[in-house]
């Protein structure tokens, strides 16, 4: 049976990437950075990668990782989702991590781990984990041309990780052209990319490639829902923090019953949310016979839960909570657009419908 509770060692992580964030990536230094032309912060993102070593977490010790699992990797992923952080944690430590153990490519999964360099998967970051193998990039002599839309964390990217006719090609980022695109999430911006005969390394084939793109997908999904928990919980604090010390009409606004039975439902969805994202981290770490079920379960919860929770933070911060100086805007984005990443949750919910049998 998965445990969902954390360990030592997981609190203990936690409170490291906590210390981290807070201490490089406040709400005001994230903020800032939106209004810049890097969007992503990279020195961060080398601190959490290499020097905390969260970039290998889920990576065998002999493959140049830390050896731990996705459910340590999730406990990061809620950290940043609490903190918003402007880092492509999502795309290379889970997604791309994911799709090379699945592959079974030993040398750039080892740079990968190290937090030497970073890559993403090059497909929209729309695409649930039961769509189709992508086609629209055609390979000639191993040279790849066309475009792919709305890729997430594509624009640090050092190594593209292409599905095109039928195989899995690794391709150098310098390669492609990289068009940034208007984002809802500023603190993950979003990209096209477009190859023209792009040289490309054969990564996996035929059924192979197929079921390391699912795996990466899957394992994104299952920890996007651990990074929806972490900002759902976040807004929550913050807006019973701000609650408590604004008053009207002489006394706290927290006091009033109407707020706090909005509050007590959102703790409860929250709690739910996570148990529902623990379950799913910990059904990815054990490659469960249920994490399919787990992933359709956690995505379809906890992507409304973080819309809630962001959504209720705006308005009960009142005038405040509406204003470009306040970070309430930075989760209300990230949530929404986490909200149709990877699959939205009604997509997630006729998934989840047709892996129980239940009739159309």
């Amino acid at each position: 049976m998965t445990d969902l509770l954390y360990s030592d060692v997981e609190n203990d992580l936690r409170s490291a990437v906590r210390s981290l964030l807070d201490d490089q990536a406040p709400w005001a230094a994230v903020l800032a950075r939106t209004e810049s032309d890097e969007t992503y912060d990279l020195k961060l993102w080398r601190a959490v990668a290499a020097e905390l070593g969260c970039a290998g977490l889920a990576v065998p010790e002999e493959l140049g990782g830390a050896g731990a699992s996705w459910r340590e990797a999730a406990v990061v992923a809620e950290e940043l989702g609490r903190a918003v952080a402007p880092v492509p944690y999502l795309g290379s430590a889970v997604i791309a991590t994911a799709v090379l153990l699945a592959s079974k490519e030993r040398d750039l999964l080892g740079e990968l781990a190290g937090g030497g360099r970073t890559a993403v998967l090059a497909v929209p970051f729309a695409t649930p984990p039961d769509a189709p193998f992508p086609s629209t990039i055609t390979v000639e002599g191993g040279a790849l041309t066309g475009t792919v839309r709305s890729v997430a964390d594509g624009l640090p990217a050092e190594v593209l990780l292409v599905p095109a006719g039928g195989g899995l090609w690794a391709v150098d980022a310098a390669a492609a052209i990289r068009t940034p695109v208007v984002s809802l999430d500023m603190t993950r911006q979003l990209c096209d990319l477009e190859f023209t005969a792009a040289a490309g390394r054969l990564v996996a084939d035929g059924d192979a490639a197929v079921r390391a793109v699912s795996a990466g997908l899957v394992t994104g999904a299952a920890l996007l829902a651990s990074e929806q928990l972490g900002l759902a919980e976040r807004c929550l604090e913050i807006t019973v923090e701000y609650l408590k010390t604004r008053h009207q009409f002489g006394r706290p606004i927290g006091s009033y019953q109407g707020l706090k039975h909005r509050l007590a439902d959102l703790w409860v969805a929250i709690t739910q949310a996570r148990s529902v994202a623990r379950y799913a981290a910990g059904c990815v770490a054990d490659g469960d016979a249920d994490t399919a079920v787990a992933v359709a379960v956690a995505q379809a919860h906890c992507s409304a839960v973080a819309v809630r929770a962001a959504e209720e933070c705006v308005q009960m911060h009142g005038g405040i909570g509406f204003t470009w100086e306040h970070p309430a805007h930075l989760y209300l984005k990230r949530a929404k657009s986490a909200s149709i990443a990877l699959g939205t949750p009604d997509r997630h919910r006729a998934a989840l419908a047709g892996l129980v049998e239940l009739p159309g």
